[in-house]
């Protein structure tokens, strides 16, 4: 779990992993759908550091479901590919989390794709909205603190469409 007391100023290393072939599509690079497969992982690994993951939903009768999202997809990666999922908590209030995701090539460090995201906390007897519990809400707090003063990434809020002059 991930310690609330201390945090810097920088997005959290949330997963690293190796892109699979199975991941391959026909063009020899990562196939657009398994981006968000590698943001999922990131978001867990993420959610799991906090107090909220695989065993939490029987734990503690919660769990998050993702609201909406925005991927962009930067520079192509390959099979075999070491990559790594940087996370960032932009906003919180007490249902919902708004992340950010970078992946970046794990070696060479450069950005192949990001992941904006915002879950909702849910109860899951009921299935509906819930806040978070007060322990979960302190450790979402302190990150979003102390990314707060990180510029906001360019592509964040941005609207999908063809632009024209």
């Amino acid at each position: 779990m991930i310690s609330a007391d201390l945090f810097a100023p920088e997005p959290l290393e949330a997963y690293r992993g190796k892109i699979k072939q199975e991941w391959i599509d026909f063009n020899g690079h990562m196939n657009v759908g398994y981006y968000v497969v590698a943001f999922d992982l990131g978001s867990m690994a993420f959610l799991d550091g906090v107090g909220m993951g695989f065993a939490y939903p029987e734990r503690r009768g919660g769990s998050t479901f993702g609201l909406e999202m925005h991927v962009t997809y930067d520079r192509e990666i390959h099979k075999d590919d070491p990559f790594v999922i940087f996370t960032r908590v932009l906003d919180c209030d007490q249902k919902r989390i708004h992340m950010y995701h970078e992946m970046r090539h794990g070696t060479e460090g450069w950005l192949a794709s990001t992941n904006e995201i915002i879950t909702m906390h849910i109860d899951m007897e009921k299935r509906r909205s819930a806040p978070f519990p007060s322990d979960i809400m302190t450790t979402l707090n302190r990150i979003k603190e102390a990314h707060a003063d990180l510029p906001v990434p360019s592509g964040v809020g941005r609207k999908i469409g063809i632009r024209r002059k």
